[in-house]
């Protein structure tokens, strides 16, 4: 049996940051992609939606996947540093530590859509390029009592809000309109260009909110406090955020779109990510259910690994390598073509997971 909880570990963070990265690798593997072309109808392909982003105004289960990487992030950082200062480490090696782990992350970010287009461009849209901004951001904060970070994270929220209203470029002069707004205007001044998808690199600012809250959060599960009041405070903070983030969408007063991070979208999807951190803390460290919980935590132990993965090594080469031989086998057969796609993708799934467990047995982590 593998050992799931070393010492200083939360295994619930362990297993949600797994979980997030597994479904990552699906969307590369294109799981979802060949699923959605299965056209099973009605409630089949309702279900499936919701692994794509929202095309705009609205919120889908996948738009939850990015806010729970960086909330973790935080989460797994501040753990991270309260391990380095118990065992002594001074503060200048720490900072040291970050600061270089945030460059090496802005590097692989910006590096990884050079990748995608296959020359060099300069493109700052990659969450870890974003993620490098809201590690150092949470780490001024690291020190700061709950209520500080709590202020700061909700100030970087309504600081984006106000942009978005107040500066009026002509051309980029409607706030929550694709393509015309105060982040579609940045991008020109740091890339010369819009991303036609709608992202924009000024996501960095508000999704700090993630990071910081993060860290918030793991400051709370590592603190003396009983379980049950720790369970019981990310419920309440939850279900305060979501109750924020859909009162603004409603009111009108900032909606729900995530290419933009809005306001609304910040809260909502992170009242979402509390409340699951909240029910697998309960569930894995709590009441100490442990079983299948290998299968995402090899994965969360090496998630930069496989990230990188399969989103260079997986998207490049190694989908249309095992296409060859699952769906050139299942053509022999008579299958489907879009089962084929379906059962291909899986097994790059699982060839991509066999990977990070051997990594696992073997005790290789990659580490920034």
């Amino acid at each position: 049996m593998i050992p799931l909880k070393p010492d200083g570990r939360l295994l619930s963070l362990d297993v949600m940051r797994g979980m997030i990265m597994l479904l990552l690798a699906g969307e590369s593997c294109r799981v979802y992609e060949s699923l959605h072309q299965l056209e099973g109808g009605g409630m089949f392909n309702a279900f499936i939606t919701q692994f794509f982003h929202h095309p705009w105004h609205g919120l889908r289960f996948w738009d939850l996947v990015q806010p729970a990487f960086m909330f973790m992030a935080g989460t797994a950082m501040y753990i991270s540093v309260t391990r380095r200062r118990s065992k002594g480490m001074p503060e200048r090696d720490i900072f040291r530590h970050i600061a270089v782990r945030s460059f090496r992350l802005f590097l692989l970010g910006t590096a990884l859509h050079c990748v995608y287009a296959g020359r060099l461009v300069w493109e700052l849209w990659n969450v870890l390029t974003q993620l490098s901004f809201t590690t150092l951001v949470a780490w001024f904060l690291i020190g700061k009592p709950y209520r500080v970070q709590i202020v700061a994270a909700l100030l970087m929220v309504a600081l984006n809000d106000v942009l978005y209203r107040t500066v009026l470029v002509p051309g980029f002069d409607q706030p929550f309109t694709q393509g015309h707004n105060f982040g579609a205007y940045v991008d020109t001044l740091l890339m010369g260009k819009i991303n036609t998808d709608g992202w924009v690199a000024f996501n960095c600012v508000p999704t700090a909110a993630h990071t910081i809250l993060g860290v918030t959060a793991g400051k709370l599960l590592m603190s003396e406090r009983g379980n049950a009041a720790k369970i019981k405070l990310l419920m309440i903070a939850g279900i305060a955020a979501l109750v924020l983030g859909y009162a603004a969408d409603l009111s009108g007063l900032s909606p729900i779109i995530k290419r933009i991070s809005t306001g609304g979208f910040v809260l909502a999807s992170l009242g979402w990510v509390t409340l699951i951190l909240a029910a697998l803390y309960w569930w894995i460290d709590v009441k100490d259910h442990r079983r299948f919980t290998w299968i995402p935590v090899v994965v969360g132990m090496n998630a930069i690994f496989i990230y990188l993965f399969f989103e260079t090594v997986g998207i490049q080469w190694l989908n249309g390598t095992v296409g060859i031989f699952v769906q050139g086998f299942l053509e022999m057969l008579r299958a489907p073509a879009a089962l084929q796609a379906v059962i291909s993708a899986f097994a790059v799934l699982a060839l991509e997971w066999y990977i990070c467990y051997w990594l696992y047995r073997k005790h290789i982590f990659f580490k920034l």
